[in-house]
C-alpha cells in the first residue's frame, strides 16, 4: 500500500510541475489534461485506500518515508498516517478537486493565465494531501503552510487587479497571526514530549495531563490547555473563525473555481481536521474545549447574519461557509469530532456545488456578480437552477438531504453536552438554522426567480453554460442529496473512527445520540417534526415574503433598522478596527521607529555621526600636512623637546 500512498501524493505534484514549468510547450489543453490525469489518479487511488481501510477494516498504516535529519534524538521525517479519518479526507479532497479541475476548463477558457491556474490548483491538491496524510507535526506544518501559500497565489491570481492583491495580502497576514499560534503550539508539544511524532505524543498525553507551566512567573497554567489553545489559534486562522475570519470573504476576489476548492471544501477545513486529529490532546483540557465551543458558536451565528445583507453572489456563499465552519467547530467543542468530520464531508459537496453553480451564473451573466441585477434565470439555465436548488436544500438542512443529517447531528450533540458554554452554543446553532434558510433562499429567489433585472444585452444572450461546467454540477449534486443518509450510521454510530478519534466517557455526547438513533429514514422522519425544520420553513417563508411577495418591504426594514443594517453592512467593523489599530498602527509605529531610531539614532548618531566625526578630525589634522619641509622639522623639534622635558621631570 505504501506505493499507492506515494502515488496519491506524487500524481498531482507531477501534474502541477509539468503544467507550471512547461505550460507554454504543452499548451492549454496539455496543461489541463496533465493536471486532470494527475488528480484523477489520486482520486482513484484514494478510493482504493477508502475501500482498504474503511470498508475492509484494514489496520492503520503509520510509517516513515524519508528521514530529513535527527537532532538530539528528535527525528524530523516525512511519513504517512493513513487510517479511516485520513481515507475519508483523501477521498473528499481528491473528488472535489477533480470536479473543480474539469469545471475550470469552461470557467477559465479565455483567461491568459490558463496553464498557471491549473498548475496552482494541482499544487494545492498535493499540499492538502500532504497535510491530511502526515504522521508528524513537522509534515503537518509543511502542508499547513503550503496550502496557505497556494491560497495566496490563487486569491491574487488576477494580480493586475488592486482588489485581488489587497485580498491575498490580507489573507496572508491574517493567517500569519494564526500560524504563529500554531507554531507555538507545536513548539509546546516538542518541549513537553520531546517528539513530533503523533503516535509518541498521543501515547504520552495522559501522563502529561496534570503538568503545568509558568508563562507568567508565579502563575501555573495547564500545559495541555495552553498547547491546545495555541494549536486552535492556528485552526482559527485556517478555518476562518472569529476574530481571524476577515480574510475569507475578501478571498472571493480570486476565480470562482478556487472558491469551491479552497474556501469551501478543503483548505478552510484543515483546521477542523487538525483539531479532530488532535482529539487525544483536546480531550484532556475541558477549558480548551469550551474555548473552541464558544468561538465556533459566535462564528456560526454572527457570520450568518452578515450573509443576509450581502449582494455579491459569491460573498453570500462565503459567509455561509464561515457559518458552517462555525457549526463544525461547535461540534469539536462538544467532543462530537465524528459529527464535525461528517459535516465537513457533506459540506464539501454541497458548498462546492453552490460555488460552482454561482460560477455558472457569473459566466452566463457576463461576469456580473450583483444579485440585484439578476432574476428569472431558471428559464435560461435549467440545469444550474435545479442543481443550485439541491445544494441550497442540503445547506439549510432539509430532512433527507446530506446537510440535514450532519447539521442536525451537531445540534443534537450540543443539546446533550454539559461542557461550559453549551447553552449559548445551542441557542446559536438553533437560531443559525433560521438565518441560514433566510439568506440561502434570499439568494435563490433573487437569482433564479422574480423579475428579470439584468440589462437588455445580457438578457438576449442568456443561456445554459457548456457541459464542461454543468456536468461537475450534476456530479456534485448527487452526493449533496444522498451521502448523508448513506454514511450517518457508520460515521457517527459505527466503529469507523474507533481508535482514531478519542473521546472520554464524560464527553461522549454521540453515545447518548446513538441510543435514540433508529436508522437514516427514521432520523429524517423525526426531523420533520423537530424545531430545526420549523425554523427552516420559517426562513423559507420569510425569504419568499420579503423578496417575492413584497419586495418593497426589505428597503423599509433597512430604513427602520438603519443602525443595525450599518453594523451588518460594515461587518461588525472588524476591518476598520484591524486597519486602524493594527495595519495603520503598525505603519505609524514603524514611522516613529524609522524617524527616531533608524534615521535618528542608528543612521544619524552611529553611522552618519561616526562618518561626520571622522570627517571633522580629518579636516583638522589635514592642516598639519602642509608639504613644507621646515614645518615638519619644526614639528620634530617640538616633539623632541616635549619628550626630553617628560624624561627630565619624571
Amino acid at each position: 500500500m505504501q506505493n499507492i500512498y506515494l502515488g496519491i501524493i506524487l500524481a498531482p505534484l507531477m501534474g502541477a510541475l509539468i503544467a507550471g514549468l512547461f505550460g507554454r510547450k504543452i499548451g492549454r489543453s496539455g496543461a489541463h489534461w496533465i493536471t486532470i490525469i494527475g488528480v484523477a489518479t489520486a482520486f482513484l487511488l484514494s478510493l482504493i485506500v477508502l475501500r482498504h481501510h474503511v470498508l475492509s477494516g484494514a489496520a492503520p498504516y503509520n510509517g516513515s518515508i524519508y528521514t530529513w535529519m535527527i537532532v538530539e534524538g528528535i527525528r524530523l521525517e516525512v511519513g504517512f498516517l493513513v487510517d479511516n479519518l485520513t481515507a475519508i479526507m483523501m477521498a473528499t479532497v481528491t473528488f472535489v478537486s477533480l470536479m473543480v479541475h474539469i469545471y475550470t476548463i469552461g470557467y477559465m477558457h479565455d483567461d491568459d493565465g490558463y496553464q498557471r491556474f491549473f498548475s496552482y490548483i494541482a499544487l494545492f491538491t498535493f499540499a492538502m494531501l500532504m497535510l491530511v496524510m502526515s504522521n508528524n507535526f513537522l509534515q503537518l506544518f509543511f502542508g499547513w503552510e503550503a496550502v496557505g501559500l497556494v491560497s495566496y497565489l490563487l486569491i491574487g491570481f488576477w494580480y493586475k487587479r488592486e482588489s485581488a492583491i489587497f485580498a491575498n495580502m490580507k489573507a496572508f497576514l491574517v493567517n500569519r497571526v494564526g500560524d504563529f499560534g500554531f507554531l507555538l503550539g507545536i513548539a509546546a508539544v516538542l518541549m513537553a514530549f520531546n517528539s513530533l511524532d503523533y503516535a509518541d505524543v498521543f501515547a504520552a498525553a495522559p501522563l502529561m495531563a496534570s503538568m503545568t507551566v509558568q508563562i507568567i512567573p508565579g502563575a501555573d497554567w495547564s500545559l495541555m490547555t495552553v498547547t491546545c489553545i495555541l494549536l486552535f489559534i492556528g485552526a482559527m486562522g485556517k478555518s476562518a473563525q472569529v476574530p481571524l475570519h476577515v480574510w475569507l470573504p475578501d478571498s472571493m476576489e480570486g476565480p470562482t473555481p478556487i472558491s469551491a476548492l479552497i474556501h469551501a471544501a478543503t483548505m478552510v477545513t484543515a483546521g477542523i481536521f487538525m483539531v479532530a486529529r488532535m482529539s487525544p490532546l483536546f480531550e484532556l483540557s475541558p477549558t480548551a474545549l469550551s474555548v473552541v465551543l464558544v468561538i465556533g458558536s459566535i462564528t456560526a451565528l454572527f457570520m450568518g447574519f452578515l450573509g443576509i445583507v450581502q449582494n455579491d453572489i459569491k460573498r453570500v456563499i462565503a459567509y455561509s461557509t464561515l457559518s458552517q465552519l462555525g457549526y463544525m467547530t461547535v461540534a469539536l467543542g462538544v467532543s462530537a469530532y465524528s459529527a464535525a468530520i461528517f459535516h465537513l464531508m457533506t459540506h464539501a459537496f454541497f458548498k462546492a456545488l453552490l460555488f460552482l453553480g454561482a460560477g455558472s451564473v457569473i459566466i452566463a451573466m457576463h461576469h456580473e456578480q450583483d444579485i440585484r441585477k439578476m432574476g428569472g434565470l431558471w428559464k435560461y439555465m435549467p440545469i444550474t437552477w435545479v442543481t443550485f436548488l439541491l445544494g441550497t436544500l442540503a445547506l439549510i438542512g432539509t430532512p433527507g438531504f446530506a446537510g440535514f443529517y450532519s447539521k442536525d447531528s451537531i445540534i443534537e450533540a450540543v443539546h446533550a453536552s454539559q461542557i461550559p458554554g453549551a447553552g449559548f452554543a445551542y441557542f446559536a446553532v438553533m437560531l443559525g438554522v433560521f438565518v441560514t434558510s433566510l439568506y440561502s433562499f434570499r439568494l435563490y429567489f433573487l437569482v433564479f426567480h422574480g423579475k428579470e433585472r439584468m440589462d437588455h444585452h445580457t438578457q438576449e444572450h442568456l443561456h445554459e453554460t457548456p457541459a464542461v461546467v454543468t456536468v461537475p454540477l450534476i456530479l456534485l449534486a448527487i452526493p449533496s442529496v444522498v451521502i448523508g443518509a448513506m454514511t450517518i450510521e457508520p460515521l457517527l454510530f459505527g466503529e469507523v473512527f474507533k481508535g482514531v478519534i478519542m473521546v472520554t466517557p464524560e464527553h461522549n455526547v454521540l453515545e447518548h445520540l446513538a441510543e435514540h438513533f433508529h436508522g437514516a429514514m427514521n432520523f429524517a422522519l423525526h426531523g420533520l417534526t423537530g424545531l430545526p425544520f420549523i425554523l427552516v420553513l420559517a426562513g423559507f417563508g420569510s425569504a419568499w415574503y420579503l423578496y417575492m411577495a413584497r419586495p418593497d418591504v426589505p428597503e423599509r426594514i433597512r430604513q427602520l433598522a438603519a443602525p443595525v443594517y450599518d453594523i451588518l453592512d460594515n461587518k461588525y467593523y472588524f476591518d476598520q478596527f484591524y486597519q486602524r489599530f493594527f495595519a495603520r498602527g503598525s505603519c505609524e509605529t514603524g514611522t516613529v521607529l524609522w524617524k527616531y531610531v533608524d534615521a535618528g539614532l542608528i543612521d544619524g548618531l552611529l553611522v552618519n555621526g561616526t562618518a561626520r566625526w571622522v570627517g571633522w578630525v580629518a579636516a583638522v589634522t589635514r592642516h598639519l600636512q602642509s608639504g613644507y619641509l621646515y614645518h615638519y622639522a619644526f614639528a620634530m623639534i617640538i616633539g623632541l623637546l616635549i619628550l626630553l622635558t617628560w624624561f627630565v621631570t619624571r
